[in-house]
């Protein structure tokens, strides 16, 4: 790799790795934004900023570039002790194919208060050639705020095993009650009681096969401050499934 194209991977910033990793797995930008549980735009400007700091004028020759400097062969021709563990953790901690197991994101949970139980998944429920049948009926998206407060609320008393029963079927074929209680304890109660919560918007996102609504709620806890809560429903058997919830 030429110098030039090092120092543009180097300036690159985690959340540019992050996306610039799930575009080489076949993501575009609206699938990204739709399994991080953030905005277009948002992904838009990552990508920007990526595609300027390595000198290309494509999403996808910026990820190439990434990926070829983080396959092992130039991991070890450039890097050594910490400089090689810190990028192999790196590459660890971005979800294969937004799939990520909960267990496996734990630290990151914890360390940063970010709840991100289903990251990723809803992109495995909505990948080409997932296996997910037509919903039987079809729930209107004025209901999706209403699904999302509910499941919600019930993470917020702790009734996890309730809340888990809120999860579409992708989520719970690849996670278990027992991971998701695991992972709700250590991550939630640490935020307090819900002060307020406020529904902020409501955003369609057009994907087979009914499409997605993304939900963001500005809730103040009574511990954790000021979040902000994002829960992405599917249609499934007539009725919203939650297939992604983040807090940040």
């Amino acid at each position: 790799m030429t110098m030039p194209a090092r120092q543009g991977i180097d300036a690159l910033t985690e959340k540019e790795k992050q996306t610039l990793r799930l575009i080489v797995r076949g993501h575009d930008a609206k699938s990204v934004a739709v399994t991080l549980g953030l905005s277009v735009h948002t992904i838009n400007e990552r990508l920007r900023d990526a595609r300027r700091k390595l000198m290309v004028s494509s999403s996808r020759e910026a990820a190439r570039l990434l990926l070829d400097a983080e396959t092992p062969e130039n991991l070890g021709d450039e890097r050594t002790g910490e400089d090689a563990r810190s990028a192999a953790n790196d590459v660890g901690q971005a979800p294969d194919d937004g799939a990520a197991p909960a267990r496996r994101r734990l630290p990151v949970l914890i360390g940063v208060m970010l709840m991100t139980f289903a990251l990723g998944l809803l992109a495995l429920t909505l990948m080409p050639g997932a296996t997910q049948a037509p919903p039987a009926a079809t729930a209107p998206a004025t209901a999706a705020p209403d699904a999302a407060r509910q499941f919600l609320e019930l993470v917020d008393a702790g009734r996890w095993s309730e809340s888990y029963t809120r999860f579409g079927a992708a989520f719970r074929k690849l996670n278990s009650e027992q991971v998701w209680s695991e992972v709700s304890q250590r991550v939630r109660p640490p935020l307090g009681a819900v002060v307020s919560r406020t529904l902020q918007g409501q955003e369609t996102i057009p994907v087979p096969p009914a499409g997605v609504e993304m939900l963001k709620f500005r809730t103040r806890f009574a511990t954790g401050g000021e979040k902000i809560e994002t829960v992405t429903v599917n249609q499934e058997g007539g009725e919203w499934k939650v297939v992604g919830v983040t807090i940040e």
